[in-house]
């Protein structure tokens, strides 16, 4: 079994007091103007190919790790001074020193041992969402951060959106008074999973050449290769991904989360569809129970996904809608003068209900920096930040908040209705000592851990 750190207390008042608008740090070296940023990627392919090309766009490339030949093949193409690589930790190894920061798009459940390594030497990170795999490993994620002193973001991108900056600035100021409920909602699964395959493939297929297969399976426990897992379809698999709300939760949630100030809740509990040991369930259904936080009031947060037996979509009450035909993905602020409704995966856009009582409403001056440049903009945030301007706002002490909570919701599935007390400064749940064993994931021998 894997040596795991135990964090305590006193390791995240720092980071639990730090949130999108209120973290600095001091830069490791000084930036002359002309200085670029030395950028690595790991992951280079699919999403991970717009992330090093956006942080190509505010600095130099200088190397390239993927599990797939034919991907690196193709981002050597556009950096062909770049040095390539299957492993990670040969990159962070052989090329120490020689790396100011480092983008992470690889699938879920290496997105921390792959940033935990590269934070500890110093190295600035970039890391797609969900931050994590795993709860234990979204605490240490901002616990190193913090430690270390390094810029950080995670790339939910809708917080670049001037949508959303201003949808939280109107939610802070009060338009539809105190926010008792929050309901999400996402197109979700799109990928195969229950109850379409609930085990493992018994075929034990030859590996593609162009496919290092122990680098995919990285800190997982190891099983052969198979294209049910690679390409994309990972993401229905408990050991690789983290299902519909841990793709989907820390965009679609995240408008609600930074706009209500939501931070640890007290207990999450989750319905779902029949429960395996290997994929995600065809649907499900999680409520958590925030308590009241700098001056608001307790608040209830539903998460809805899949389909239901019925072969309905999952949603929340047609009453919130006011009449509106629901999206495919999307959110709902319940306060007690009004609702916000964004029909949209990134609270970009949205609209107050009952529209009549707010015809004629102002939005607040602004107060958040705006971006308004999507991928892009989180990108250039991010640099500002490595050269000693202001956190970008989905930086780890923020974004390591939003994927815990979105997380726990995975293991609440796993208990079948049960509700789950969570101490969050303690990282435990206080009712079921079992649920604690899915906090934390073991990680295979040689690979960087928590």
């Amino acid at each position: 079994m894997a040596i795991r750190k135990v964090y305590n207390r006193r390791d995240f008042i720092g980071a639990a007091a730090s949130t999108a608008f209120a973290f600095s740090f001091v830069p490791s070296r000084v930036w002359g103007a002309n200085s670029r940023i030395q950028m690595a990627g790991i992951g280079v392919g699919g999403k991970g190919s717009s992330d090093i090309g956006n942080a190509g766009e505010v600095g130099q490339v200088v190397a390239l790790c993927d599990i797939d030949g034919n991907t690196l093949a193709d981002a050597g193409a556009k950096w062909p001074e770049a040095r390539r690589f299957y492993d990670f930790r040969e990159m962070l190894t052989s090329m120490k020193g020689k790396i100011d920061a480092v983008t992470v798009s690889t699938p879920d459940h290496t997105h921390a041992s792959a940033a935990l390594m590269a934070m500890r030497q110093g190295i600035h990170a970039y890391v797609q969402k969900p931050l994590t795999h795993s709860v234990a490993e979204a605490r240490a994620m901002r616990a190193v951060a913090l430690e270390k002193g390094v810029a950080t973001q995670m790339g939910n991108q809708g917080t670049a959106e001037n949508g959303l900056r201003q949808g939280v600035e109107m939610i802070q100021t009060g338009v539809i008074g105190a926010v008792r409920e929050i309901h999400v909602w996402t197109n979700r699964p799109v990928w195969p999973q229950a109850p379409d395959i609930v085990a493992r493939p018994d075929e034990t297929p030859d590996i593609p050449a162009h496919i290092r297969w122990n680098s995919f399976i990285g800190p997982a426990q190891w099983r052969p290769y198979h294209p049910a897992y690679h390409p994309f379809k990972w993401r229905g698999w408990w050991d690789f991904g983290t299902g519909a709300l841990g793709d989907m939760g820390c965009h679609t949630a995240n408008m609600a989360f930074m706009a209500c100030k939501l931070e640890y809740p007290t207990a999450v509990r989750a319905i779902s569809g029949e429960v395996n040991p290997e994929t995600y369930p065809a649907w499900a259904t999680v409520e958590y129970d925030f308590p009241a936080r700098h001056g608001m009031p307790e608040c209830k947060f539903y998460w809805y996904e899949g389909k239901l037996p019925s072969g309905e979509k999952n949603l929340p009450p047609k009453d919130l809608f006011y009449g509106e035909e629901p999206p495919g993905s999307g959110s709902l602020i319940v306060g007690d003068e009004g609702v916000l409704y964004s029909p949209n995966d990134y609270g970009a856009a949205f609209k107050l209900f009952p529209s009549q009582k707010f015809a004629g409403y102002k939005p607040p001056k602004p107060w958040l920096p705006r971006n308004g440049r999507g991928d892009l903009g989180m990108k250039e945030e991010w640099a500002a930040a490595i050269k000693g301007g202001p956190a970008a706002m989905s930086n780890f002490s923020y974004a390591g908040l939003l994927t815990e909570a979105i997380l726990l919701g995975n293991v609440a599935i796993k208990f079948g209705g049960k509700r789950l007390e969570w101490n969050g400064p303690g990282m435990r749940f206080t009712n079921n000592e079992d649920a604690n064993q899915h906090l934390h994931t073991d990680y295979r021998y040689g690979w960087p851990n928590i």
